[in-house]
């Protein structure tokens, strides 16, 4: 029996004997045990073992006396204690697809699938609960030694009972949370492909080679030419794999359960299969199998299946990439270990191997390189904000006057769940003050204007993509330390205002990975900081729009845009996620507009004790860019969360020259998350 409540269990500390009295609904729970089980990073597990008054009033001397109907124990699956892991996990829609699964399909199907006592959600927080009937005992697949003839069977028996009732269901294939876009594309999988290379080059088959660099050049045109395809449509698990399957024991309620349903969606029905007959046989045991087992899923589709012998078949021939794909992304999103390696370099083997037996290279379009996107006119509005709390957006502007002695930036960013608003302008130079205007204030009704006490704002983009109007003034703080605004002290009260336009002088870019867009400009206008004006005039300078989730404190970053003297620009981020490798994304783009998308961005990092970064090196490919990076002015931040995690925000105004002998200058900001203190 599923409930759906608005109250979910946090933590096994919040059960109680007659929550779980009243949940289970199998006796009166006089008192339970809980065991931690597993070792997943975004959700935790734990066997909640159940003792019953009504056993205990049972005679123990008499072996047929009547014992308490319920399960002597359950599962009870929660989210991540570690508030990194859970808001990716809730940003990423795991927790509510694993949640909604079991509320809203897994009842119509029975079978392999755990019955679920209680599944709730607080979406805003990222808390869920999912108390699941135990499967032991049961013995976890092994995906390295590979499944048995007779475990192959059972699972592509199962996984057809599963999809059969399901397959082409219209109001599945329109329920928004089952129909998430997938953010994997050419220009994210390349880079990362491009870091599994450098780690697993000399443990790779040539002729396994040829399909990952066969995959990863026409990746785009390969989802394209799928989705122009069509092709029945049905649930996919996303993971169906020897380690997601728990096969029972004597005494178990089931043959077979299948476990993490957290990644399941709506897609190609056969995804699950292929993936599956890729990777659980060892090659030369799947071939002597793969009719039979094609055969056996087919059947247990049911006799009333839209599709034949044949279209299963073709399809599996289609899907048959999905492996390989994820071989390569997911081994570089988790933790190295040794196991891993194995377990990953198993998968991309058999993967590779079954498309090379079923000559599914063949569908592969030729390689091509994405074309760099541009953003909408539209997309310079305020966008409508989901119900994340993290979800945020900001509008940013920065520029340097190498001949005023003078750089800085602005930004707002709206936070429309917390109701709140950040508003930042700092100015600095190499012999003056760093001036800063750091506020938080209360969420304004107009994303283009914002009025307190000692601040009046208007921005706006008067020409979309073209111009971009910042109009403020207020009260700030001046530093002769800029590295105090690190520490949260207190600073010199001074006046500032900006008067400045943005006028666009290079190609806009769109990001691929996330809703965002970034734009090279020259900039004009007047600064005032207490009694001295500047006027600037035809200055480079850097603007950018961001929408979505934005978590400051659970990853860090370097971000930079240059502009070279030559009319090139430059601009670059790379990213790094705790325990996952860095990616990159930017671009180059000469005079003429030319772009090169980035997939590798490298910054040799130096700071002092004090926070502040020091001189750098800066390197981007394919662009072939090295360049020494000096500081030349600070202008940092600290950022505070309401939930009072810091990060340390510091942003400099550099000068470059590259090796090939060009120079020029912009900014750079390096995100430090300090919630761990370790660092």
């Amino acid at each position: 029996m599923v409930s759906n409540t608005d109250q979910a269990i946090e933590r096994p500390g919040d059960l109680t004997p007659e929550w779980l009295t009243a949940t289970v609904r199998a006796g009166t729970v006089s008192e339970f045990t809980a065991d931690r089980i597993g070792t997943g990073q975004m959700s935790e597990c734990y066997r909640i073992g159940l003792n019953y008054a009504d056993a205990d009033a049972a005679d123990p001397d008499d072996p047929d006396a009547e014992r308490a109907p319920g399960p002597p124990s359950v599962v009870l699956k929660v989210a991540a204690t570690d508030p990194v892991s859970r808001q990716t996990g809730l940003a990423l829609g795991l927790y509510e697809r694993e949640v909604r699964f079991y509320h809203d399909i897994a009842p119509r199907l029975g079978g392999a699938i755990a019955p679920c006592y209680h599944a709730a959600i607080n979406i805003s927080t990222g808390v869920f609960d999912l108390l699941l009937d135990d499967a032991g005992p049961a013995t976890v697949g092994d995906e390295i030694a590979g499944a048995t003839t007779e475990q192959a069977l059972l699972a592509v028996t199962e996984l057809g009972r599963l999809h059969g009732p399901l397959l082409g269901d219209p109001a599945l294939a329109d329920a928004p949370w089952l129909n998430r876009e997938s953010p994997l594309n050419q220009a994210m999988i390349t880079p990362l492909y491009a870091g599994f290379i450098d780690r697993y080059a000399d443990r790779i088959a040539p002729e396994h080679r040829t399909v990952c660099d066969r995959l990863i050049g026409a990746f785009d045109g390969y989802l394209a030419q799928e989705a122009a395809r069509g092709g029945i449509q049905g649930l996919v698990h996303g993971d169906y794999r020897l380690d997601n399957l728990l096969f029972g024991a004597a005494g178990a309620s089931r043959a077979l359960t299948v476990v993490d349903w957290q990644t399941v969606s709506w897609g190609p029905a056969f995804t699950d299969l292929a993936y599956f007959l890729g990777c659980a046989l060892p090659a030369h045991d799947r071939r002597e199998q793969y009719d039979r087992l094609l055969q056996a899923y087919h059947e247990a589709l049911g006799p009333q299946t839209p599709v034949s012998l044949s279209d299963v078949r073709d399809g599996v021939r289609h899907q048959s990439f999905f492996g390989v794909m994820m071989a390569i992304v997911s081994s570089m999103l988790v933790e190295r270990t040794e196991r891993g390696d194995q377990l990953f370099m198993t998968m991309l083997e058999r993967h590779c191997q079954h498309v090379l037996d079923i000559d599914a290279l063949a569908i592969l379009p030729a390689a091509a390189a994405p074309e760099p996107l541009r953003p909408q006119p539209e997309d310079e509005g305020a966008h409508p904000a989901t119900d994340e709390p993290l979800w945020s957006e900001s509008w940013y502007a920065d520029f340097v006057d190498a001949a005023e002695g003078l750089g800085g930036w602005f930004r707002i960013g709206l936070i429309p769940n917390q109701q709140i608003a950040w508003i930042h302008a700092l100015v600095c130079g190499p012999d003056q003050a760093t001036v800063a205007v750091d506020y938080q204030i209360p969420l304004p009704a107009d994303a283009w204007t914002a009025h307190t006490d000692s601040l009046e704002l208007a921005h706006s983009s008067d020409a979309a993509l073209q111009t971009y109007h910042v109009d403020i003034k207020a009260k700030g703080q001046s530093y002769q330390d800029p590295s105090a605004l690190l520490r949260g002290e207190p600073g010199e009260p001074v006046d500032l205002a900006m008067n400045l336009v943005w006028t666009t002088d290079g190609i806009p870019y769109q990001y691929r990975l996330t809703t965002r867009y970034e734009i090279p400009c020259t900039v004009s206008g007047t600064v005032t900081v207490k009694h001295a004006r500047y006027q600037i005039n035809s200055v480079p300078g850097q603007r950018d729009h961001s929408w979505g989730v934005r978590d400051w404190w659970s990853m860090d970053w370097m971000w930079t845009a240059l502009h070279l003297q030559d009319g090139s620009h430059l601009h670059g981020v790379r990213i790094q996620i705790p325990n996952t490798p860095a990616f990159s994304i930017g671009y180059a783009q000469d005079r003429t507009g030319n772009i090169t998308d980035l997939t590798t961005v490298d910054i040799r990092e130096a700071f002092s004790a004090n926070g502040l970064p020091e001189n750098q090196t800066l390197q981007l490919a394919p662009a072939e860019i090295t360049a020494d990076v000096r500081i030349r002015a600070h202008a940092p931040v600290r950022l505070v969360g309401v939930d009072g995690r810091v990060s340390h925000f510091p942003r400099a105004w550099v000068d470059v020259t590259t090796t090939d002998g060009r120079s020029g200058a912009g900014w750079m900001e390096w995100n430090r998350s300090q919630v761990d203190q370790s660092r």
